[in-house]
């Protein structure tokens, strides 16, 4: 049986205006798990709450098996983590942020971090006002994984940095679950990026989880279908999520195509249909659209 690493159960964290409703989703060991939701959706409410950083209101958040708030000190040794906003010392250096940031880890190794920096092409002579945003995120990586954490988290680490970059992030993250001892969410708007290496997929909307399972899975389930105005109808409409209608046609996802074209068929006998694969960045949309 697979270890779960992270198990977030009923998760309920109410402000004025926005509540995380419930959430609930959990990650296993070795695997890369995407959070995905636009902006305000709940994904750094949800971070911040894991990393005990502000307090809940009910539900329980497991790391390793521990409870995350009687166990935080524990907890935080064993993960890396990197926030959406990166805040350092700009006058300071590099060698200096990683001695600063290591005084907190009981396993910070140094040798790990001259490592990733001279991976990363990062000169630790140099103040962190000279470093591009994309190399501040790949510091910020750094620092996070030089007491080689079990859990990787990471908030939006992508978001604002060009394609090449991305993608050099991207790698870095297939290359550090090879081991199979470390898991990873990672948290993002961009589906794109989700897409190419996420194991699981975890969909959020107004503070509330709208699917969580494997990627594979969910990409084989849903498929996008569209048809003729002529054969919208309640009973069809039904069947379909985030349906969109205009002057040639309509559309919709579904996740149970069988039922949807068995119900077609003994409809409209002789009408016809058309299917397509539905990438992420679709089934998000339309979700979120109908939520």
């Amino acid at each position: 049986m697979e270890e779960t690493i992270l198990r977030v159960d009923g998760l309920v964290k109410r402000y004025d205006r926005f509540q995380l409703d419930k959430v609930s989703f959990s990650l296993p060991r070795g695997y890369i798990m995407g959070f995905v939701g636009k902006n305000g959706a709940g994904k750094s409410t949800t971070i911040k709450c894991i990393m005990n950083l502000i307090k809940y209101d009910e539900g329980s958040i497991e790391i390793f098996g521990l409870d995350s708030r009687r166990n935080s000190l524990e907890v935080r040794n064993r993960i890396g983590y990197v926030s959406e906003d990166q805040y350092f010392y700009e006058e300071m250096t590099v060698e200096w942020t990683g001695s600063f940031i290591g005084s907190y880890f009981r396993h910070w190794k140094e040798e790990n971090f001259n490592r990733l920096l001279k991976d990363f092409g990062i000169d630790k002579g140099k103040k962190i006002k000279e470093l591009s945003k994309g190399m501040k995120v790949k510091l910020s990586i750094a620092l996070a994984m030089a007491h080689s954490p079990e859990l990787l988290i990471l908030d939006e680490p992508t978001s604002g940095l060009d394609p090449v970059v991305r993608n050099e992030i991207l790698d870095l993250f297939r290359e550090i679950i090879q081991d199979e001892k470390c898991s990873i969410l990672f948290s993002s708007h961009i589906t794109s990026d989700i897409e190419k290496i996420a194991d699981f997929v975890t969909i959020i909307d107004n503070g509330r989880i709208i699917i969580s399972e494997e990627k594979d899975s969910l990409m084989e389930k849903w498929k996008v279908v569209k048809a003729d105005n002529g054969y919208y109808c309640g009973e069809l409409a039904v069947m379909l999520r985030g349906v969109k209608r205009g002057e040639l046609g309509f559309s919709g996802i579904t996740d149970n195509l069988k039922d949807f074209s068995s119900v077609f068929r003994k409809r409209f006998p002789e009408g016809k249909f058309k299917t397509e694969k539905a990438g992420l960045d679709e089934i998000l949309l339309r979700l979120v659209k109908e939520e």
